[in-house]
């Protein structure tokens, strides 16, 4: 897809500030658009949405459908009558720039189960019919996502492949006893479901409304202890005795790791995926439509050639490189479902081959400006090697943040990109490099939030490589200040990347 030029903005909602603990889809949320629409960005850029299993990453989720239930707002769960202000009485002090998994579960599940309750009693019929076609209407992956979730708590919360083989295996005779057994947790988990979904629903309506698209992260692969790996295990590279993962996924040694990164997901069996019409990838790409407007394809590279890793390494050094049918893949999808609103993002050890495929259906790709400086002239990430259909980016979630950055690079790297800029000027080198992106002739620019605040590396949102501490970075309720929204908006409009009919209407008045 071609992107008129135009900027946004990259923040999770996880990092927006609520008193829950955790950032929602409630106040903040709809304050934060606001913050967009006034400084003239066009678009939101988020990470998966999907609940997040051991290390909290949004990449590693029981579902690669479901919504994260710890999204869903208290505050409007008032409003619709199902939480009281004696229920949100006694929230605990959380800390304003962090999210404490633990804690925050500790608090919100129970919060959620007492507005399931009052929903199963005091919803009307309108709403109870609402949620009959919610369930309806997603049962191809909702009744099994439910059923795996009631038994993984059942189960002590143990990884699906150690269940008794009854249940790993999906006996229908145990399936259907454990259904009746745990009727009360199914509901309550497809209660979850509706509510996440339709404070989303009317999120991005508000977001679409003041003329805003999202952009919605799609990971390549789903995690091991999943929903989907447990319902469909023939599509992915499993040991067929112990369900463990033979073949795992990750990349070989790059920029964030010298030993490789080691994701430890079961890659696909792709042979059995195209056998099937690539229907389960239909499907995933038909559900996350229903959320977001632009698909931004997580580790892109592996629709050419993956990197597989065989069980029992520790490192991702030792894997092979295994080939992926990614044109009958994306043929398959195009024929489905349409030409789709789809970025890709082209990290890591890319080909021409790889390149080729992403041209092949006019993907834009990606461009860190933090990559810019280590090279020569004829760097790929050097904004005048740009072509015009790509994304340009100071860095993503998986970089630190540009003053971070900056403050660790070597000698010569800083000598480079200082050349390049002519100094660091008096906002600061955020500035510097927010400004190169919203200059350079990419159709779109992302900024982080974080270099928005010219934060520095402890407000990073991931380490890669290293399991634990990432994803719980916020901010603060009072730092999208109304000067902050006006620079944001004057250098938007002055490179050529604020919605025309704004612009004319400001000039006017």
């Amino acid at each position: 897809m071609l992107f008129p030029r135009s900027s946004g903005i990259l923040l999770h909602p996880t990092s927006l500030p609520s008193r829950f603990g955790i950032g929602d889809l409630g106040p903040e949320a709809y304050r934060f658009i606001d913050f967009l629409h006034q400084s003239d960005q066009l678009f939101w850029q988020i990470l998966p949405l999907g609940p997040t299993g051991y290390g909290n990453s949004p990449y590693m989720c029981y579902s690669a459908m479901a919504g994260n239930p710890l999204l869903i707002s208290p505050e409007k769960l008032q409003e619709d009558g199902f939480l009281t202000q004696e229920d949100l009485a006694a929230i605990p002090d959380f800390p304003a720039d962090k999210v404490d998994f633990d804690r925050v579960i500790a608090t919100k599940i129970p919060l959620l189960q007492t507005a399931c309750d009052r929903f199963i009693t005091q919803a009307s019929p309108e709403q109870k019919q609402e949620f009959t076609n919610f369930c309806q209407s997603h049962a191809s992956w909702l009744d099994d996502y439910a059923l795996f979730m009631a038994l993984r708590e059942a189960q002590g919360s143990a990884s699906w492949h150690t269940w008794k083989p009854e249940l790993a295996k999906r006996h229908p005779e145990a399936l259907e006893q454990w259904r009746q057994q745990l009727g009360k947790e199914i509901s309550f988990h497809k209660y979850l479901q509706f509510e996440f979904f339709r404070q989303w629903s009317e999120l991005k309506a508000y977001t679409n409304e003041v003329g805003i698209q999202i952009i919605g992260d799609i990971p390549i692969y789903v995690a091991h202890d999943s929903a989907e790996v447990w319902s469909r295990p023939e599509i992915f590279c499993l040991d067929e005795e112990t369900g463990e993962v033979a073949l795992m996924a990750g990349v070989p040694p790059d920029y964030f790791s010298a030993t490789g990164q080691l994701w430890g997901n079961p890659v696909y069996n792709w042979e059995k995926l195209q056998a099937s019409g690539f229907s389960w990838w239909v499907q995933r790409f038909h559900a996350i439509l229903d959320y977001v407007d632009i698909i931004r394809i997580d580790h892109f590279r592996g629709f050419q050639a993956y990197w597989a890793v065989e069980q029992g390494e520790t490192t991702a050094e030792k894997g092979k490189w295994l080939e992926a049918p990614g044109e009958a893949f994306f043929d398959t999808i195009r024929d489905r479902l349409g030409k789709l609103p789809i970025i890709a993002e082209d990290l890591g050890v890319i080909t021409p081959e790889v390149e080729a495929l992403r041209d092949r259906y006019e993907f834009p790709g990606m461009k860190i400006l933090q990559f810019a400086f280590g090279g020569g002239p004829g760097n790929p990430f050097l904004p005048f090697n740009y072509s015009r259909n790509c994304l340009v980016y100071t860095g993503t979630h998986d970089n630190d943040t540009t003053i971070g950055w900056f403050d660790q690079l070597s000698d010569y790297e800083k000598q480079t990109l200082l050349r390049y800029l002519g100094g660091v000027g008096a906002e600061g080198i955020h500035w510097d490099l927010i400004r190169l992106a919203l200059s350079s002739i990419a159709n779109l620019a992302v900024i982080p939030v974080q270099d928005l605040l010219g934060l520095d590396t402890q407000s990073r949102m991931n380490f890669p490589s290293t399991p634990e501490g990432n994803w719980e970075w916020r901010y603060h309720h009072d730092a999208l200040t109304e000067e902050l929204s006006d620079r944001l908006q004057i250098l938007t409009q002055i490179c050529g990347r604020a919605p025309i009919e704004r612009k004319e209407r400001k000039e006017r008045e």
